[in-house]
């Protein structure tokens, strides 16, 4: 579909798409679709070995994904898709306290699944998102 703008933002996206062939984000009209994002550090794609600030990086790379492609962030997000290999409190906790404070306006939709294993065993969480970015797409076009 080479009539759809694709996108890989600095560093360890652009790796990624030369590695493995797929990209970040894609437009569709005036939607932006992310590629699950990991808790990978942007640059360097290594994954910390704390949970919580695997979560933390997973917001931020999904902020930078989403502003790489024309849009302003997590306020225009509106489909939430989570994967994950653990499910205990704690990590509920600050996955919901982390979209509350990513999300301050509106709820998006969910839906959270837990698997079995991820694309690497240092990886607990994948998220992927959809936003509504209007202004975006007509920029873009």
């Amino acid at each position: 579909m080479s009539h759809l703008k694709y996108f890989a933002y600095a560093d360890h996206g652009l790796r990624l798409r030369e590695l493995l062939h797929y990209s970040q984000a894609v437009r569709v009209g005036d939607r932006i679709e992310c590629s699950g994002q990991c808790g990978w550090d942007p640059k360097t794609g290594d994954v910390p070995e704390d949970l919580g600030q695997e979560l933390e990086n997973i917001f931020t790379n999904i902020d930078l994904n989403l502003r790489d492609a024309g849009g302003k962030g997590w306020g225009q997000v509106f489909k939430v898709r989570l994967y994950t290999t653990v499910l205990d409190e704690e990590s509920v906790g600050k996955f919901i306290a982390l979209l509350s404070r990513w999300t301050p306006n509106h709820t998006p939709i969910m839906t959270a699944v837990v698997v079995a294993g991820l694309s690497a065993p240092t990886l607990h969480f994948e998220v992927e998102v959809e936003a509504h970015d209007p202004e975006g797409a007509i920029k873009i076009s």
